[in-house]
Protein backbone atom coordinates (compact mmCIF):
# COMPACT_ATOMS: atom_id res chain seq x y z
CA UNK A 1 0.00 0.00 0.00
CA UNK A 2 0.95 3.65 -0.29
CA UNK A 3 0.20 5.81 2.12
CA UNK A 4 -2.00 9.19 0.70
CA UNK A 5 -1.40 11.37 3.71
CA UNK A 6 0.96 11.80 6.53
CA UNK A 7 0.74 14.13 9.58
CA UNK A 8 0.25 13.51 13.42
CA UNK A 9 -2.54 12.59 16.11
CA UNK A 10 -3.01 15.04 18.36
CA UNK A 11 -4.82 14.33 21.78
CA UNK A 12 -3.99 17.21 24.77
CA UNK A 13 0.42 17.33 24.94
CA UNK A 14 0.46 13.79 23.36
CA UNK A 15 1.58 13.51 19.59
CA UNK A 16 1.56 10.64 17.40
CA UNK A 17 3.09 11.04 13.85
CA UNK A 18 1.01 8.56 11.65
CA UNK A 19 0.90 7.89 8.12
CA UNK A 20 -2.31 7.50 6.37
CA UNK A 21 -3.64 4.69 3.72
CA UNK A 22 -7.10 3.97 2.02
CA UNK A 23 -8.39 1.04 3.61
CA UNK A 24 -10.62 -0.24 1.33
CA UNK A 25 -10.11 -0.86 -2.54
CA UNK A 26 -12.64 -1.73 -5.10
CA UNK A 27 -12.93 -4.84 -7.05
CA UNK A 28 -15.59 -4.00 -9.71
CA UNK A 29 -14.77 -5.01 -13.16
CA UNK A 30 -13.72 -2.07 -15.07
CA UNK A 31 -16.11 -1.06 -17.64
CA UNK A 32 -15.51 1.68 -20.60
CA UNK A 33 -18.51 3.12 -23.45
CA UNK A 34 -18.25 2.54 -26.51
CA UNK A 35 -20.09 3.17 -29.88
CA UNK A 36 -22.55 0.45 -29.95
CA UNK A 37 -22.10 0.60 -33.98
CA UNK A 38 -18.50 -0.01 -34.35
CA UNK A 39 -17.09 -0.45 -30.95
CA UNK A 40 -14.95 2.69 -30.87
CA UNK A 41 -14.40 4.59 -27.74
CA UNK A 42 -16.49 7.39 -26.00
CA UNK A 43 -14.04 9.96 -24.55
CA UNK A 44 -14.91 12.87 -22.39
CA UNK A 45 -13.11 16.30 -23.28
CA UNK A 46 -12.64 19.29 -20.68
CA UNK A 47 -13.53 22.04 -23.10
CA UNK A 48 -13.47 25.82 -22.61
CA UNK A 49 -16.34 27.62 -23.15
CA UNK A 50 -14.77 30.71 -23.74
CA UNK A 51 -11.88 29.57 -27.12
CA UNK A 52 -13.44 26.25 -27.44
CA UNK A 53 -9.95 24.50 -26.98
CA UNK A 54 -9.51 21.16 -24.79
CA UNK A 55 -8.10 22.18 -21.46
CA UNK A 56 -5.37 19.60 -20.22
CA UNK A 57 -5.99 19.14 -16.17
CA UNK A 58 -3.05 20.91 -15.03
CA UNK A 59 -4.53 24.00 -16.64
CA UNK A 60 -7.26 24.51 -14.57
CA UNK A 61 -8.44 25.62 -11.36
CA UNK A 62 -11.61 26.01 -9.03
CA UNK A 63 -14.23 29.01 -9.31
CA UNK A 64 -16.99 29.91 -7.74
CA UNK A 65 -20.58 31.43 -9.03
CA UNK A 66 -22.50 33.43 -7.33
CA UNK A 67 -24.65 34.34 -10.20
CA UNK A 68 -23.61 37.36 -11.80
CA UNK A 69 -19.66 37.53 -10.84
CA UNK A 70 -17.39 34.65 -10.86
CA UNK A 71 -14.37 34.44 -8.41
CA UNK A 72 -11.50 32.33 -9.89
CA UNK A 73 -9.26 30.28 -7.09
CA UNK A 74 -5.87 28.98 -7.53
CA UNK A 75 -4.15 26.11 -6.53
CA UNK A 76 -1.74 28.24 -4.35
CA UNK A 77 -5.43 30.18 -3.20
CA UNK A 78 -6.51 26.50 -1.79
CA UNK A 79 -2.75 25.61 -0.64
CA UNK A 80 -2.94 28.93 1.11
CA UNK A 81 -6.03 28.19 3.23
CA UNK A 82 -4.58 27.64 7.29
CA UNK A 83 -7.04 23.86 7.51
CA UNK A 84 -5.73 22.82 4.08
CA UNK A 85 -1.96 23.34 5.78
CA UNK A 86 -2.63 21.53 8.68
CA UNK A 87 -0.72 18.26 8.91
CA UNK A 88 -2.67 17.45 12.22
CA UNK A 89 -5.70 15.09 12.95
CA UNK A 90 -7.02 16.55 16.13
CA UNK A 91 -8.61 14.39 19.10
CA UNK A 92 -11.28 16.69 20.08
CA UNK A 93 -13.28 14.55 22.35
CA UNK A 94 -13.91 10.86 23.45
CA UNK A 95 -17.44 9.13 23.12
CA UNK A 96 -19.10 6.30 24.02
CA UNK A 97 -18.90 4.10 20.46
CA UNK A 98 -22.39 3.41 20.66
CA UNK A 99 -23.60 6.88 20.17
CA UNK A 100 -21.40 7.03 16.74
CA UNK A 101 -24.49 6.30 14.38
CA UNK A 102 -23.59 4.06 11.41
CA UNK A 103 -25.10 6.18 9.02
CA UNK A 104 -22.92 8.66 8.93
CA UNK A 105 -19.73 6.51 8.91
CA UNK A 106 -18.27 7.00 5.18
CA UNK A 107 -14.45 6.30 3.64
CA UNK A 108 -12.25 4.36 6.16
CA UNK A 109 -8.54 4.76 6.44
CA UNK A 110 -5.66 2.67 8.34
CA UNK A 111 -3.16 4.66 10.22
CA UNK A 112 0.52 3.80 11.09
CA UNK A 113 2.68 4.74 13.09
CA UNK A 114 5.45 6.80 11.91
CA UNK A 115 8.40 7.02 14.25
CA UNK A 116 10.75 5.38 15.47
CA UNK A 117 9.43 4.06 18.68
CA UNK A 118 5.78 3.41 18.32
CA UNK A 119 4.78 3.86 22.23
CA UNK A 120 2.56 6.77 21.50
CA UNK A 121 0.49 4.93 19.27
CA UNK A 122 0.12 1.60 20.82
CA UNK A 123 -1.00 3.82 24.13
CA UNK A 124 -3.74 5.55 22.00
CA UNK A 125 -4.88 1.99 20.90
CA UNK A 126 -4.97 0.33 24.00
CA UNK A 127 -6.93 3.47 25.87
CA UNK A 128 -9.77 3.17 23.14
CA UNK A 129 -9.65 -0.50 23.91
CA UNK A 130 -10.41 0.00 27.44
CA UNK A 131 -12.49 2.55 27.43
CA UNK A 132 -14.59 1.26 24.47
CA UNK A 133 -14.90 5.00 23.64
CA UNK A 134 -14.40 6.00 20.39
CA UNK A 135 -12.08 9.43 19.59
CA UNK A 136 -13.92 11.85 17.36
CA UNK A 137 -11.07 14.07 15.24
CA UNK A 138 -10.96 16.84 12.86
CA UNK A 139 -8.71 17.01 9.87
CA UNK A 140 -8.09 18.67 6.45
CA UNK A 141 -7.38 16.14 3.53
CA UNK A 142 -8.15 17.15 -0.38
CA UNK A 143 -9.10 20.77 0.52
CA UNK A 144 -11.65 19.35 2.95
CA UNK A 145 -12.32 20.21 6.70
CA UNK A 146 -13.55 16.57 7.91
CA UNK A 147 -14.93 14.90 10.91
CA UNK A 148 -13.97 11.31 11.84
CA UNK A 149 -14.35 8.35 14.16
CA UNK A 150 -11.22 7.05 15.28
CA UNK A 151 -10.97 3.53 16.67
CA UNK A 152 -9.06 0.34 17.14
CA UNK A 153 -9.35 -2.69 14.50
CA UNK A 154 -7.07 -5.51 15.67
CA UNK A 155 -3.62 -3.80 16.21
CA UNK A 156 -4.00 -1.18 13.94
CA UNK A 157 -5.43 2.39 14.83
CA UNK A 158 -8.31 2.75 11.86
CA UNK A 159 -10.00 6.43 10.89
CA UNK A 160 -13.27 6.31 9.36
CA UNK A 161 -14.71 10.06 8.12
CA UNK A 162 -17.95 11.08 9.20
CA UNK A 163 -20.61 12.80 7.37
CA UNK A 164 -21.71 16.26 8.73
CA UNK A 165 -25.56 16.28 10.94
CA UNK A 166 -26.35 18.65 7.75
CA UNK A 167 -25.46 15.51 5.29
CA UNK A 168 -28.28 13.07 6.78
CA UNK A 169 -31.32 13.11 5.34
CA UNK A 170 -34.50 12.91 7.55
CA UNK A 171 -36.76 10.36 7.02
CA UNK A 172 -39.77 11.80 7.25
CA UNK A 173 -42.37 9.42 5.77
CA UNK A 174 -45.98 9.81 6.91
CA UNK A 175 -46.60 6.07 7.00
CA UNK A 176 -44.40 6.23 9.88
CA UNK A 177 -46.69 8.26 11.93
CA UNK A 178 -49.63 5.47 11.59
CA UNK A 179 -50.91 3.82 14.66
CA UNK A 180 -50.14 0.15 13.85
CA UNK A 181 -51.29 -2.31 16.76
CA UNK A 182 -48.42 -5.59 16.70
CA UNK A 183 -50.17 -8.27 18.93
CA UNK A 184 -47.82 -10.32 21.44
CA UNK A 185 -47.66 -13.54 19.37
CA UNK A 186 -46.60 -11.66 16.02
CA UNK A 187 -43.75 -9.96 18.01
CA UNK A 188 -42.98 -14.00 19.29
CA UNK A 189 -43.22 -15.54 15.67
CA UNK A 190 -40.72 -12.84 14.33
CA UNK A 191 -38.54 -13.56 16.97
CA UNK A 192 -38.73 -16.83 16.25
CA UNK A 193 -37.67 -16.44 12.51
CA UNK A 194 -34.96 -14.25 13.25
CA UNK A 195 -33.46 -16.68 16.14
CA UNK A 196 -33.89 -19.30 12.92
CA UNK A 197 -31.58 -17.19 10.86
CA UNK A 198 -29.35 -16.27 13.57
CA UNK A 199 -25.40 -16.69 13.41
CA UNK A 200 -22.26 -15.28 13.41
CA UNK A 201 -21.49 -12.99 10.92
CA UNK A 202 -18.56 -13.70 8.55
CA UNK A 203 -18.06 -11.84 5.68
CA UNK A 204 -15.75 -14.14 3.46
CA UNK A 205 -19.13 -15.96 3.16
CA UNK A 206 -20.54 -13.49 1.05
CA UNK A 207 -19.47 -12.43 -2.51
CA UNK A 208 -20.52 -10.07 -5.54
CA UNK A 209 -22.47 -12.18 -7.38
CA UNK A 210 -22.77 -9.58 -9.77
CA UNK A 211 -19.29 -9.01 -10.58
CA UNK A 212 -18.69 -12.58 -10.73
CA UNK A 213 -21.23 -13.03 -13.42
CA UNK A 214 -20.03 -9.86 -15.23
CA UNK A 215 -16.42 -11.51 -15.29
CA UNK A 216 -18.09 -15.15 -16.37
CA UNK A 217 -19.68 -13.01 -19.69
CA UNK A 218 -16.62 -11.50 -20.68
CA UNK A 219 -14.49 -14.80 -20.37
CA UNK A 220 -17.29 -16.79 -22.56
CA UNK A 221 -17.05 -14.24 -25.28
CA UNK A 222 -13.62 -13.91 -25.59
CA UNK A 223 -13.12 -17.57 -25.70
CA UNK A 224 -15.93 -17.56 -28.58
CA UNK A 225 -13.86 -14.83 -30.13
CA UNK A 226 -16.54 -12.04 -29.94
CA UNK A 227 -14.11 -9.72 -29.49
CA UNK A 228 -12.21 -7.02 -31.66
CA UNK A 229 -9.17 -5.29 -31.66
CA UNK A 230 -8.29 -2.83 -28.81
CA UNK A 231 -6.46 -1.05 -30.73
CA UNK A 232 -9.24 -0.90 -33.36
CA UNK A 233 -11.23 0.81 -31.30
CA UNK A 234 -9.38 4.54 -30.81
CA UNK A 235 -9.93 7.26 -33.14
CA UNK A 236 -7.21 8.22 -35.62
CA UNK A 237 -5.04 11.16 -34.51
CA UNK A 238 -4.94 14.22 -36.85
CA UNK A 239 -1.84 15.35 -37.55
CA UNK A 240 -0.25 18.44 -36.02
CA UNK A 241 -0.85 21.77 -38.20
CA UNK A 242 2.42 23.20 -37.02
CA UNK A 243 4.55 20.11 -38.27
CA UNK A 244 5.93 19.81 -34.70
CA UNK A 245 7.08 17.69 -32.46
CA UNK A 246 4.44 16.32 -30.27
CA UNK A 247 3.76 13.51 -27.81
CA UNK A 248 1.15 10.63 -29.60
CA UNK A 249 -0.84 10.14 -26.07
CA UNK A 250 -2.81 7.33 -28.61
CA UNK A 251 0.00 5.77 -29.75
CA UNK A 252 1.57 5.21 -26.25
CA UNK A 253 -1.94 3.82 -25.14
CA UNK A 254 -1.91 1.03 -27.87
CA UNK A 255 1.22 0.27 -27.49
CA UNK A 256 0.66 0.02 -23.30
CA UNK A 257 -1.98 -2.17 -24.14
CA UNK A 258 -0.49 -4.65 -26.86
CA UNK A 259 2.23 -4.86 -24.09
CA UNK A 260 -0.46 -5.83 -21.51
CA UNK A 261 -2.24 -7.93 -23.85
CA UNK A 262 1.68 -10.14 -24.23
CA UNK A 263 1.92 -9.97 -20.72
CA UNK A 264 -1.08 -11.37 -20.27
CA UNK A 265 -0.84 -14.24 -22.88
CA UNK A 266 2.70 -15.50 -21.72
CA UNK A 267 4.38 -13.77 -24.38
CA UNK A 268 6.61 -13.00 -22.13
CA UNK A 269 9.22 -10.16 -22.33
CA UNK A 270 9.98 -10.86 -26.45
CA UNK A 271 6.57 -9.41 -26.84
CA UNK A 272 6.49 -6.56 -25.00
CA UNK A 273 10.15 -5.24 -26.99
CA UNK A 274 8.10 -5.46 -30.47
CA UNK A 275 5.80 -2.50 -28.80
CA UNK A 276 2.16 -1.59 -30.59
CA UNK A 277 3.27 -4.05 -33.52
CA UNK A 278 3.13 -7.09 -32.08
CA UNK A 279 -0.41 -9.30 -32.17
CA UNK A 280 -1.60 -11.58 -29.64
CA UNK A 281 -1.80 -15.09 -31.34
CA UNK A 282 -4.83 -16.27 -28.79
CA UNK A 283 -7.56 -13.48 -29.83
CA UNK A 284 -9.44 -14.04 -33.14
CA UNK A 285 -10.87 -11.03 -34.30
CA UNK A 286 -14.40 -10.91 -34.80
CA UNK A 287 -15.71 -9.74 -38.35
CA UNK A 288 -18.30 -6.56 -38.50
CA UNK A 289 -21.14 -6.53 -39.80
CA UNK A 290 -21.22 -4.86 -43.18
Amino acid sequence: MRSIWKGALTFGLVNVPVKVYSATEDHDVPLHQVHNKDGGRIRYQRICEVDGEVVPYQDIDRAYDDGEQTVVLTKDDLASLPSERSREIEVVEFVPSDQVDLLTLDKAYYLEPDSSSPKAYVLLRKTLERSDRTAIVRFSLRQKTRLAALRTRGDVLVLQTLLWADEVREAAFPALEDDVRISAKELEMSASLVESFSKDFDPEEFGDEYQRELRTLIDAKLEQGDAIDTAATFGEQEPDEDGGEVIDLMEALRASVERSRAARTGSGAAAAETGADSKPTTKKKASKAS
